[in-house]
């Protein structure tokens, strides 16, 4: 078996931490603070004292919140000269295209790999070891890394040689979700005013026209209006959407519809919904 570091001990860290585990890897960890990483060390992890030392295993995975964690963890700290050589950074944080653009050259810069692979898949998804991977660099890098995958993920898509192109495809994916529940919300709210039952209007969606997971998921808890604990807060979704307006701007699209978006997010987050999942923005919608 392999050998593997996890930065970054959240909700999905630990559970892709877990899987490797069981997958047989020997698994190192780090996180900011200490109680994820010794909880993680208890079933059988090594607990790394640094990043730098993280830095040293052959393949790293990272699992950090946003642009901002992951240039300060790792663009602006120095510790890319300290990692191991030919070591590959496997990030699996959605983060902006302009930010992959840049993290890819300064590992370059340094020797090391760089591999873009965020998921598909709440932390549910993630403990199950479902995942679906998607995975973007430089081949060889990418089959150095597949092990690692196969015990995270229930498949792997490759979607190109530049890491930028995985994270291009997964904000897409996530803008299209945020599309969905505005939609949702729309289609509950009339449905509702009309007296019918929320609930049995979405099953009989996503029983006939719309089966699948985002529909459905997404559809209950509007239906039911119950949206904590949060799979994705409110504040992330609006992460994502803006940064899919700027991957967006970048190609010269206009994405109408993720401007829209954005104001239904900020009045979402002005109504003190930030922390609730995503799917408040359907309370944006007259009941």
């Amino acid at each position: 078996m392999g050998e593997v570091a996890v930065i970054g001990l959240g909700g999905m860290g630990r559970a892709i931490a877990r899987n490797l585990l069981r997958a047989g890897h020997r698994t190192v960890v780090w996180n900011r603070s200490e109680g994820p990483a010794e909880e993680l060390e208890r079933d059988g992890a090594h607990r790394a004292g640094s990043v730098a030392e993280a830095l040293r295993c052959p393949v790293v995975f990272s699992v950090l919140s946003d642009d901002a964690a992951f240039t300060e963890t790792f663009l602006d700290s120095g510790v890319l000269a300290q990692a191991g050589p030919g070591t590959v950074h496997v990030n699996v944080a959605t983060v902006s295209v302009e930010l992959c653009r840049r993290a890819a050259a300064a590992h370059a810069g340094h020797g090391l790999g760089y591999v873009a692979a965020p998921v598909f898949g709440r932390v549910a998804v993630a403990e199950a070891g479902t995942l679906n991977v998607l995975a973007a660099g430089e081949p060889e890098l990418v089959d150095r890394a597949q092990p690692f995958f196969d015990a995270i993920g229930s498949r792997t898509w490759r979607l190109g040689a530049r890491p930028e192109q995985a994270n291009t495809v997964k904000i897409l994916g996530n803008y299209l979700i945020a599309c969905t529940i505005q939609s949702l919300g729309e289609a509950v709210s009339v449905a509702d005013a009309a007296g019918a039952d929320p609930e049995q209007f979405v099953e009989l969606l996503t029983s006939t026209l719309f089966p699948g997971p985002v529909h459905a998921g997404y559809g209950s808890m509007i239906a039911r209006r119950t949206y904590r604990p949060a799979g994705f807060s409110t504040v992330l979704g609006r992460k994502d959407l803006h940064l899919a307006l700027d991957a967006a701007a970048g190609q010269g699209v206009p994405l109408p519809f993720g401007d829209l978006l954005a104001g239904v997010f900020d009045r979402a987050i002005a109504d003190g919904r930030a922390a609730d999942d995503w799917a408040v923005i359907a309370e944006q919608q007259p009941r």
